[in-house]
């Protein structure tokens, strides 16, 4: 099997841990999607799932539908979905729609390439087009890649091992640096913005102050707010207000603790305050969002 679930509950979200195929070295692995369907029934695949390794794919024909932490996208031929680990995703109907799905363990990289490639980036496109200088590019690195994954037993184990290594990295690399098209910058965001972003990802479920991140940081408040609204485009407390909501919502939809107990988990108070930080957020009640979601 491609993934082993740690948790059995249907309402929970399934967290899913790689698990090479029998006879393959573990890190990566890359498949059509009829093997896909094959291996993993219908059901399994549309339930939502949090997995802990990667997941890249793209199409050859047809289209298809997936949702990955509450937001839905259409992927076509010529596009790359990534999702990464930690992110919630559904797959949709895969009926019509053949492709490459290349799964990956961000411990195949070195530590250079996986910031080069920003592999731990949540914040990152989940869909990303190359423009025509970059497409050959791209197809070119993921071609070799699945060459060199079919030919295991035609190099020494370790050489082989070595050289997806290398394939994934110039595939990942390639993917993160997509040509710009002239008239549209895309600054690299400041050290100030990242480490922001980083700490938010550590410390949102024990505050949600931009005052105490400023002095977790050793910046001020109006220094983490400039490099945000640079970063970002929003301000630096609604960009932990939405790293909140979003876990409260990955909860709700997907979980089995009662609001009371998610509340406590991203540390409100009271069940009260968590309920009505919720709602001026999202307008809806915690209760209102998880029927919602389960209705449909």
């Amino acid at each position: 099997m491609m993934a082993k679930n740690r948790h059995g509950s249907l309402r929970e979200i399934p967290e899913v841990a790689f698990a090479a195929p029998a006879g393959t070295p573990a890190g990566v692995e890359v498949m059509p999607l009829a093997e896909l369907r094959r291996r993993v029934c219908e059901r399994t695949l549309v339930r939502p799932q949090r997995p802990d390794f990667h997941h890249l794919l793209t199409l050859t024909t047809g289209d298809l539908w997936h949702i990955v932490d509450f937001n839905g996208y259409t992927l076509r031929p010529g596009s790359w979905l990534w999702v990464r680990p930690g992110q919630v995703h559904q797959w949709g109907d895969l009926t019509n729609a053949e492709g490459t799905l290349i799964l990956f363990q961000q411990d195949m990289l070195d530590p250079a390439t996986a910031t080069a490639a920003r592999v731990d980036d949540p914040h990152a496109p989940a869909v990303i087009t190359p423009v025509a200088a970059d497409a050959e590019a791209v197809t070119m690195a993921a071609e070799h890649l699945s060459r060199e994954f079919r030919s295991l037993g035609h190099l020494p184990l370790e050489v082989h091992i070595a050289a997806q290594r290398h394939l994934l990295a110039v595939l990942l690399l390639r993917l993160a640096h997509l040509t710009v098209p002239v008239g549209s910058p895309a600054p690299e965001p400041d050290e100030t913005y990242l480490r922001f972003r980083d700490a938010v990802e550590r410390h949102f479920t024990t505050t949600r102050r931009v005052e105490d991140y400023a002095r977790m940081l050793g910046y001020s408040g109006r220094t983490l707010a400039r490099a945000t609204l640079a970063g970002a485009g929003l301000s630096a407390k609604e960009f932990v207000d939405r790293r909140v909501v979003l876990e409260a919502k990955r909860l709700l939809a997907h979980g089995d603790e009662t609001a009371a107990q998610i509340s406590d988990r991203l540390g409100f108070v009271t069940p009260s305050q968590f309920s009505k930080y919720f709602t001026q957020r999202t307008g809806r009640s915690p209760i209102d969002f998880r029927n919602g979601v389960r209705k449909r």
